[in-house]
């Protein structure tokens, strides 16, 4: 599909600067633009690659002043990277999204509710009395299980299973082998000394434009709800354990581990490989650096680092001790010598 300048002005609220009838059909980065290609310039360090780029069109600020001669088209935008984003975006829906249709393998129960505007992929599965919404695409061996609702506009990739009872807000996207609503880890030492199975009862919510990564697993809860607020977005290989509630969008990066029943407040933003003990509460705006463990209730509009997690710019102090420690050891030895002597 061809956009022309003049279109993609429009859509980004810019001017162009250029033929605003010069067409792209791809994007690229500016120094591999070639024709026919939209590309963008927002880090200053490539400015250079300008002058000399093959791309028919690129997205430059507002405050760009040329230097040399160029060849590409212009649009300039207050936000040349936003506005990148954004055509991102669009490009993606209107490029990826299939047309409605059930694919023939595909096993739908009869006890489940479908509209007619949904894709239903080869050899997915949808459970009894599982309700989809409008505009749902679900792509190939994907399981949703009973009692399960999609809201509109969701996008379930392949592989992904939603577990018995979960709740899928509109808007959302569960990328690849996400899990949804499996147990959560329950178990109850008993007088033989080995353990009991906790049933887990309850189930998962998700918000509206929750976004879940590839291989990111979110328990059932053991009664009650694990909750995932609204704007939610979790990177891959997360683990997610029974009755933790997250706020409303709060974003956590990959391979960090919430236990139970943690209270995680709004805006909240986790680096990668955090881990979380249970039962505890993080309130809102708190910011946690990655690799960190969190043991103890932390505080709103709080930032922390290290394990056992403390304050940010405290943990940077400490960090310069710690590295120099060896030197101060030798220099309290050296003390102790003298004194020793004295």
């Amino acid at each position: 599909m061809n956009f022309t300048a003049s279109q993609i002005a429009n859509l980004v609220a810019g001017t162009v600067e250029g033929n605003a009838d010069a067409e792209v059909y791809k994007l690229s980065k500016i120094e591999e633009g070639t024709k026919g290609s939209l590309s963008f310039l927002a880090n200053p360090k490539y400015t250079p690659f300008i002058y000399d780029t093959n791309a028919t069109i690129t997205l430059v600020s507002d405050s760009f002043v040329a230097e040399k001669p160029y060849t590409t088209t212009l649009v300039r935008v207050s936000d040349p990277y936003e506005a990148f984003s954004m055509l991102l975006r669009h490009y993606n829906d209107i490029t990826s999204k299939p047309e409605y249709s059930i694919a023939a393998s595909a096993l739908v129960s009869k006890d489940a509710v479908v509209p007619d505007h949904v894709f239903i992929g080869d050899f997915a599965l949808v459970g009894a009395k599982s309700v989809i919404g409008n505009d749902v695409t679900i792509h190939s061996q994907v399981y949703i299980g009973q009692d399960v609702t999609i809201g509109d506009n969701t996008i379930i990739h392949s592989g992904a299973r939603i577990l018995n009872g979960s709740s899928i807000g509109c808007n959302c996207v569960i990328h690849n082998n996400a899990v949804i609503g499996a147990d959560g880890f329950g178990w109850a030492p008993n007088d033989k000394g080995s353990y009991d199975k906790v049933p887990q009862t309850g189930n998962v919510v998700l918000g509206d434009f929750v976004d879940v990564g590839a291989n990111t697993t979110i328990d059932r809860a053991t009664l009650g709800s694990t909750k995932i607020g609204n704007g939610v977005k979790l990177d891959n290989l997360i683990q997610i354990g029974h009755n933790v509630e997250v706020g409303d969008h709060t974003v956590i990066a990959a391979q960090t581990g919430i236990a139970g029943s943690t209270k995680i407040g709004s805006y909240c933003q986790i680096g990668g490989q955090v881990g979380i003990s249970g039962h505890l509460i993080i309130g809102n705006r708190v910011g946690i650096q990655a690799k960190s463990g969190i043991l103890k209730n932390i505080k709103d509009d709080t930032k922390v680092m290290g394990y056992p997690a403390f304050d940010y710019k405290a943990f940077n102090k400490s960090y310069v001790h710690f590295r120099n420690l060896n030197e101060h050891i030798k220099d309290l030895q050296s003390l102790k010598k003298k004194l020793d002597h004295e």
